[in-house]
């Protein structure tokens, strides 16, 4: 069996408000206009979750909020307060114990492009992969049936992508 894991960085956020807590800053225009765009894209590939765990922050939310509507109805969500200021190792925890094939988490950085690193078998010819800036998204595909499988240099990516690659 394959497991499917798509890991998404928020798209832009805002930072018009210098007293607003970084839990609650939502995201900025550009940003509420790349997350449609990334959904879109996972459409049009066929990577489509069957469960997101995303990150508390109000920007994450927003991010899957703004995916939603480009997806099939009814992908449940789990917003998960772990990956808010998660490390590597923790956001490696919460992925694995998913329960579904197919995983989506939307998260932060410097954590999910850390993930992404360390996951994938092999980096994607891309050159802001390392970058990993807002709203980029890798899919990786392990060859297990147990989300604990799912261990550094494991990953076959299927594909990356960030807004900029995307037309408008």
């Amino acid at each position: 069996m394959t497991l499917r894991l798509i890991l998404i960085r928020h798209a832009k956020s805002s930072w018009d408000d210098p007293a607003l807590d970084d839990h609650a800053r939502p995201l900025n225009d550009r940003g509420r206009r790349d997350a449609p765009r990334i959904g879109a894209w996972l459409a049009k590939h066929g990577h489509v979750p069957d469960l997101v765990l995303c990150s508390t922050a109000a920007r994450t939310r927003e991010t899957w909020d703004l995916i939603a509507p480009t997806l099939p109805e009814g992908i449940p969500v789990s917003c998960v307060p772990d990956l808010y200021d998660a490390g590597p190792r923790d956001m490696i925890a919460v992925i694995h114990r998913a329960e579904a094939p197919c995983v989506a988490v939307i998260g932060h950085n410097m954590t999910i492009g850390q993930v992404a690193r360390q996951l994938a078998e092999a980096r994607p010819d891309h050159p802001k992969f390392n970058k990993y800036p807002t709203a980029a998204t890798l899919v990786l595909d392990f060859d297990t049936d147990d989300w604990r499988g799912v261990l550094p240099g494991t990953g076959r990516v299927v594909d990356f992508v960030v807004p900029k690659d995307l037309p408008d």
